[in-house]
């Protein structure tokens, strides 16, 4: 078996690197403020990145997970924030390609394209994290609107989105299948209240209360009802590229460490000669490999259509939020005292490689998905 990028990969992967090298890592600690995710969304649609997230009829290059996946990977080396507005900016959007009218489409995704759009992923809710089938946020008809009541936690960049993406019950007797989907605008709407939540790394999260918040019943996405499957076909999408981006954390992580190690002096010489420093960067480099494998394993394979792609993208993020962790830990141990100190690197990668093991299914989600589609083979 052998997989290669093509040559359009390649050139993305340069696009990216050049990006996140050239543009992105001097901004330096201001990549840790809470005011520079517009200036990182600038630069990114500056590049042309958000066409990731659209499909070539509406001004996008497709919706490919090896490409987005090589987009997170090179991003995230540099710039967690970075990383996390992006992937926000697909995960809000994604539920209008896959599900939406083609009014839907028309109006918001060339907009997306041309990186226009700031969205945000409104799913996860105080007691609803894990157990969508659990939100309690409702949607009523009530002529040529719905109106929203409830409360969401922890939607990126909810304070500065132009579209969100709100998933709520317009039938709470049918559990999941009652979960519907729901474009909204938010600007000048009323009803809304939004609060800031701080975070150990990212860009800003945030509580939003909905009270009789209108939405155009236009803005359904798809039937009422089919918002457990667009949430899923959405999640299904960025799961393996979360691995891309652990990908990403794991390999700074080990970069970090390897040039610590070479210019640390103890005992009279660089502690990258002593056997305990090089089987610890010899696990790192290991794991960092299979990591790579598996996660573009997985997104090749559901880019080619394979049926049920669930299994292995969910190996992709178990495995490569679990060792980007390590990693990160490790390098962190590599540096001593220094590793725990704000402002060095790999202090900030290691609050960045926590995150992902709990957003977008945490690691015990995956193993039961994982387990899940065992049992289902064996039927």
């Amino acid at each position: 078996m052998e997989f290669q990028f093509s040559e359009e990969e390649q050139e993305l992967r340069t696009r990216v690197k050049s990006l996140a090298e050239g543009k992105i890592a001097p901004l330096g600690e201001a990549e840790e403020s809470e005011t520079i995710a517009v200036e990182l969304k600038r630069l990114m649609a500056e590049a042309e990145l958000f066409k990731l997230f659209a499909p070539e009829a509406y001004g996008g290059t497709g919706i490919r997970s090896v490409g987005i996946c090589i987009a997170r990977e090179e991003l995230s080396k540099v710039s967690n924030q970075a990383d996390d507005i992006f992937a926000t900016v697909g995960l809000g959007t994604l539920g209008i390609g896959l599900s939406g009218t083609e009014a839907q489409k028309t109006k918001h995704l060339p907009r997306v394209a041309r990186g226009e759009v700031m969205a945000s992923f409104a799913l996860t809710e105080p007691s609803a994290g894990s157990d969508v089938a659990g939100i309690q946020t409702v949607a009523k008809l009530a002529g040529e609107y719905y109106f929203l009541n409830g409360e969401k936690i922890f939607p990126t960049c909810a304070g500065m989105a132009d579209i969100w993406l709100v998933f709520a019950k317009t039938d709470p007797a049918k559990g999941r299948k009652g979960i519907s989907a729901f474009i909204l605008e938010p600007n000048g709407v009323p009803g809304i209240r939004i609060d800031r939540v701080p975070i150990m790394a990212g860009p800003p999260e945030f509580r939003v209360t909905f009270s009789d918040v209108p939405v155009p019943k236009d803005n359904l996405v798809g039937m009422e009802g089919d918002g457990w499957q667009i949430s899923l076909g959405s999640l299904n999408i960025m799961r393996a590229t979360v691995g891309a981006a652990c990908l990403g954390i794991a390999q700074a992580a080990f970069e970090e460490a390897m040039s610590y190690a070479q210019k640390r002096i103890a005992f009279g010489q660089p502690i990258i000669n002593f056997q305990a420093i090089q089987f610890k960067l010899a696990d790192m480099a290991t794991e960092i490999e299979a990591a790579r494998w598996l996660v573009y394993r997985a997104a090749y394979l559901r880019d080619k259509g394979m049926p049920r792609p669930i299994k292995y993208a969910s190996m992709a993020k178990l495995f490569a939020t679990e060792v980007a962790w390590r990693a990160a830990d490790e390098a962190v141990q590599i540096h001593g005292a220094y590793g725990v100190c704000k402002g060095v690197k790999v202090e900030r990668l290691l609050r960045a490689a926590r995150l992902p093991r709990i957003y977008e299914g945490t690691s015990e989600i995956q193993r039961l998905t994982i387990a899940r589609e065992l049992m289902r083979e064996i039927k």
